[in-house]
């Protein structure tokens, strides 16, 4: 697996959450190709430094959103069939992730809905202007 996983156990997210962002938007971003296997959940485990059942419990979840499968005895791969269709709800999940934990964060510094609605569409101009 070429893409590098790193979690932050201080960051408030719990650590298989990001494992599961990480390993969406890899294949989102075409980082991880359809039938590329992830490491055991043993070795991400070593390598993250964190408790197997911590890797395992992401991988259940991944396998659940079809984002990769897992062959008892040969390990978990991205899945095949669907890739674009699997990229695209993934790519759906890691942005309305970063949107929740946006819109969280400006609700905790007291901001209103049309307060935010103005900074929305003022970077929606920013980024995306040609579809104005």
């Amino acid at each position: 697996m070429p893409a590098v996983l790193t979690v932050d156990p201080r960051s408030g997210v719990p650590i298989y959450l990001q494992i599961i962002e990480q390993v969406k938007r890899s294949v989102a971003l075409g980082v991880l190709q359809a039938g590329e296997q992830l490491p055991t959940v043993k070795q991400l485990a070593l390598d993250l430094t964190v408790n197997p059942n911590t890797v395992a419990r992401a991988y259940r979840e991944l396998e659940r959103d079809s984002v990769i499968e897992t062959s008892p005895g040969r390990g978990s791969f991205v899945r095949g069939n669907g890739v674009a269709t699997s990229a695209r709800a993934a790519a759906s999940d890691v942005a309305r992730d970063v949107l929740n934990a946006a819109l969280r964060e400006v609700k905790s510094v007291g901001l209103t809905r049309g307060d935010v609605r103005e900074l929305v569409d003022a970077a929606l101009d920013r980024w995306f202007p040609e579809e104005q």
